[in-house]
């Protein structure tokens, strides 16, 4: 038996909750404030995952200078607990992933999270669904580096006692599948989210499930017992 703890470490948009209506009507919001058109849903689907700084400058259209970043991302902040406060923030959580966490759980992983959301927004997710006290560690992109570089997954493992053999990386992106490469852990992708699943498999993934029902004997498999 391994003497570190095994860990499964989620993704939250795109992998625990389907948010993106959320975020695209936030991002809209953002780039209006700024004069700016907002982008499309697509382009805003496929910055999700990264921290909204980064994501905000990498939907700039070209001659818009960084300097917008700043008052798009107030805005998108603003937008979003708005929302959120008004009722209208939908972020339903994916079918079977409360049996695939009791599944997890069961089979000896302890649950992390590790995301672009703002650790503010994040435990909000997490308490309007009941899960504030599943997850032993939250790393989010407002508190440490943001995905796809590899500290959040190393900050997770640290704070779980696990190490990269004992920990694989559950979410949606090819940002959680090059994060988990890059910490040396596993990478699982999963393909309701926001990235294709060829890009899951290019960015590092060892399988893509396509049902929660599949995720803890897959997760299982990839890591030490």
């Amino acid at each position: 038996m391994s003497a570190f703890n095994r860990l499964a470490l989620f993704d939250c948009d795109g992998t625990l909750v389907d948010s993106q209506h959320a975020i695209i009507a936030a991002m809209a919001a953002g780039f209006a404030s700024q004069g700016l058109t907002p982008p499309t849903d697509e382009a805003v689907r496929r910055q999700v995952g990264l921290s909204l700084e980064v994501a905000v400058l990498g939907l700039l259209p070209e001659g818009v200078g960084a300097g917008a970043v700043a008052g798009i991302v107030a805005a998108y902040k603003n937008a979003f607990f708005a929302n959120r406060a008004n009722g209208i923030a939908e972020e339903p959580l994916y079918p079977g992933l409360v049996a695939a966490l009791d599944a997890l759980e069961a089979a000896g992983f302890l649950l992390g999270i590790a995301t672009g959301k703002s650790h503010r927004g994040l435990v909000a997710t997490l308490n309007h669904h009941g899960l504030g006290g599943r997850f032993i560690t939250l790393q989010t992109a407002d508190r440490a580096q943001g995905k796809p570089a590899p500290a959040m997954a190393l900050r997770a493992m640290a704070e779980a006692g696990a190490d990269p053999a004992t920990t694989v990386v559950i979410g949606d992106t090819s940002y959680d599948m090059q994060m988990a490469r890059s910490a040396g852990a596993a990478a699982l992708g999963v393909a309701w989210g926001y990235h294709a699943p060829q890009s899951l498999l290019a960015a590092g993934a060892a399988r893509v499930c396509h049902d929660y029902a599949e995720v803890p004997a897959a997760a299982a498999a990839l890591v030490t017992a």
